[in-house]
């Protein structure tokens, strides 16, 4: 079964037909948000809100291991999580769509494995590749067959958040090589290995990151990008969905 994890500007789908909607108690707390079983273009799936229906939880205040605990628990097979990030590549300009495959973490102080209690087993995940390209592939060609131009590929950046980056950040993961900045990718994606998910992401690039444009950041203009660019990813979702279902 697929789960999606909706990010900032999809706290819901509206195009999901709702079926039912639960609450899942973890072994590490509650999710971000209830948990909606639907039919998304005739395909049964389940989606979580990241932050929370009302948008009301910081990045690094999101209990990742619970939301990808309770995505397995109830079924989930491969996992696509939408992003919201700035841009740090010249070609990632704001209203563009990437599927990165690489990460480089930056984040810190969050909870990061289902490996750290007692009399559980150790574990070193294989992390060579930390989106998994048979659903990477997936994405880029629904895509296609919406019609809608993504970047196949690039290296995503994850910072703690919840403020933007300063300017010599930015720098410095440009020289890293990143492609892409946000707040959520990790250790979602890290997560999803432990249980052995399947899982990729949609980013969608909301502003250029610090320093790389004349123009300030703000917080209406990047709500206003997310607002147009999110109705793009949610034509790949219904294009997977249909893929899937043929």
């Amino acid at each position: 079964m697929l789960g999606i994890i909706g990010g900032t500007g999809l706290t819901r789908l509206a195009e999901l037909q709702i079926l039912a909607e639960q609450f899942v108690q973890t072994p590490y707390g509650e999710p971000s948000s209830n948990i909606l079983t639907g039919e998304l273009n005739g395909e049964t799936l389940l989606f979580i809100a990241r932050h929370g229906f009302e948008h009301t939880l910081a990045p690094h205040l999101v209990n990742y291991r619970a939301n990808i605990w309770a995505l397995k628990s109830l079924g989930v097979e491969e996992i696509v999580a939408v992003n919201a990030v700035g841009g740090i590549a010249d070609d990632c300009s704001t209203g563009d769509l990437c599927i990165p495959d690489q990460i480089i973490d930056y984040t810190y102080d969050r909870e990061f494995t289902f490996c750290d209690g007692p009399g559980v087993q150790l574990q070193h995940i294989e992390f060579t590749e930390p989106y998994t390209s048979s659903l990477r592939s997936s994405l880029t060609a629904a895509a296609a067959s919406a019609g809608i131009s993504v970047k196949d590929g690039g290296v995503y950046g994850a910072m703690q958040g919840p403020r933007l980056e300063t300017a010599a950040e930015i720098r410095r993961m440009k020289r890293d090589g990143c492609d892409l900045v946000g707040m959520t990718g990790m250790p979602e994606a890290a997560l999803a290995c432990e249980l052995e998910l399947n899982y990729a992401s949609i980013c969608m690039v909301v502003n250029k990151a610090a320093g790389l444009s004349d123009e300030p950041i703000t917080l209406d203009d990047i709500l206003a990008a997310t607002e147009q660019t999110v109705v793009h990813a949610k034509q790949i979702l219904v294009s997977l969905c249909d893929a899937r279902r043929s």
